[in-house]
């Protein structure tokens, strides 16, 4: 499958759980997660035709300046600096240990970025634990990293909000998955799905 019809799947997976994604976001944040991710999407789809032909390197970096530009709230410097240090981090062909050591490289840049740390209600929850996956390497990884992402995205609902705006309700925010952590196991998702599918 073409990169671009992987980001085309990627971004149509957000904006199809706009719904979802703006519920978790009203129980404990300010509720716009979902429109942010939404308008964020669509201005990396309208940008498709620009990127088609592009590496992986180009369009990574592409897509980062989009949501930094376009994304309302912490999100759009989060997922834009996300992007673009993968983009800085991966080769033209990525190996699955290329995407680990570029996925540590981009934790170890939000951490400086949000002063968040892993086990802080953030989608540092779900990036962790899939470069974990794909640093240890072995059979079915796009599907254990897939299954991966999902599961450490629902695993947020136990933890304590630390940082960010869910950070204020206290133990209200228990029980309730991360919007951010979501929207990443969502994204990572989707990827995983058009790799099995090529």
């Amino acid at each position: 499958m073409s990169l671009t019809t992987t980001i085309q799947n990627a971004t149509q997976t957000l904006v199809d759980h706009l719904d979802e994604l703006t519920a978790l976001d009203q129980a404990i944040g300010d509720g716009d997660h979902g429109l942010n991710m939404k308008r964020g999407a669509q201005a990396i789809q309208a940008k498709l035709a620009e990127m088609e032909g592009k590496g992986l390197h180009e369009s990574l970096k592409t897509m980062g300046k989009t949501c930094v530009a376009m994304i309302g709230g912490s999100s759009g410097p989060v997922f834009g600096t996300l992007l673009m240090t993968l983009g800085k981090e991966l080769p033209p062909e990525p190996t699955s240990q290329d995407f680990a050591v570029a996925l540590r490289a981009s934790i170890e840049a939000l951490t400086r970025l949000g002063k968040a740390e892993v086990g802080q209600k953030t989608l540092l929850d779900v990036l962790d634990p899939v470069q974990k996956v794909l640093a240890a390497g072995g059979s079915d990884l796009v599907a254990r990293v897939r299954q991966c992402a999902f599961d450490s995205a629902q695993a947020t609902a136990d933890m304590d909000a630390t940082r960010g705006r869910s950070s204020f309700l206290g133990e209200r925010a228990k029980g309730h998955v991360d919007p951010g952590s979501r929207s990443m196991a969502l994204i990572i998702g989707a990827v995983c799905d058009s790799l099995q599918a090529s």
